[in-house]
């Protein structure tokens, strides 16, 4: 453990800083919401502002906003004219969310929905070229399906919490319908012929998956 926070620690010193905005909102994150390790950080943030450049959408779909973290990383990537539509089901998140992004220098370029993205999202009409998936763990099978539908051919998911703190090892509880879901959609893309992917041992575990 000790070996892996000097790591991280010379990662961090090695990659782009983090701006006062997102230190700013990380710490706010851990002083005002519950679960504040669901936010995506410095080196995730840098990582999905990279992926967005490399990938260059015109429309990306995130699924599971929480404190806006992620959100502002890729808005951040993104080209004039793109747009990411950020979608929140938890109504409780609004009031602390939208100020950071209505505030940020990247406002003009997020539409923040407070709804389920799998019932909210279809019906905007919108081609994504990039989806990301940090949402309810029990229903990434349903949002994995809901983001192939509204792809372009050759885009991109990138599914978040894949290793799930190593319980992808492990069976299980019958009540841990959390695990059960990642465990289940981790099965599913390895095996669909419609999609190549790769896994990231990053944090919590990323996987990178493209659309044939």
């Amino acid at each position: 453990m000790e070996e892996q926070n000097t790591i991280d620690g010379y990662i961090l010193k090695h990659i782009d800083e983090e701006s006062d905005y997102l230190k700013s909102l990380y710490r706010d994150t851990h002083v005002k919401l519950l679960r504040p390790r669901m936010a995506s950080g410095h080196l995730q943030g840098r990582l999905l502002k990279m992926f967005v450049e490399m990938i260059r959408p015109k429309q990306i779909l995130e699924i599971g906003t929480y404190s806006g973290y992620s959100g502002l990383c890729l808005a951040e990537g993104l080209q004039d004219g793109g747009m990411l539509h950020t979608f929140e089901i938890n109504d409780e998140q609004e009031d602390f969310t939208r100020p950071w992004f209505e505030n940020s220098p990247f406002a003009d370029k997020i539409k923040f929905y407070i709804g389920d993205a799998l019932e909210l999202a279809p019906s905007l009409g919108v081609t994504f070229d990039l989806v990301f998936m940090d949402g309810d763990k029990r229903k990434y099978i349903e949002y994995y399906e809901m983001s192939l539908s509204l792809l372009s051919k050759g885009g991109f998911i990138i599914a978040d919490n894949t290793l799930w703190d190593g319980h992808v090892l492990e069976k299980p509880h019958p009540t841990d319908l959390q695990s059960q879901g990642i465990i289940a959609f981790n099965d599913l893309v390895a095996s669909d012929p419609r999609t190549e992917k790769v896994i990231l041992p990053l944090r919590d575990g990323l996987t990178l998956i493209r659309k044939l």
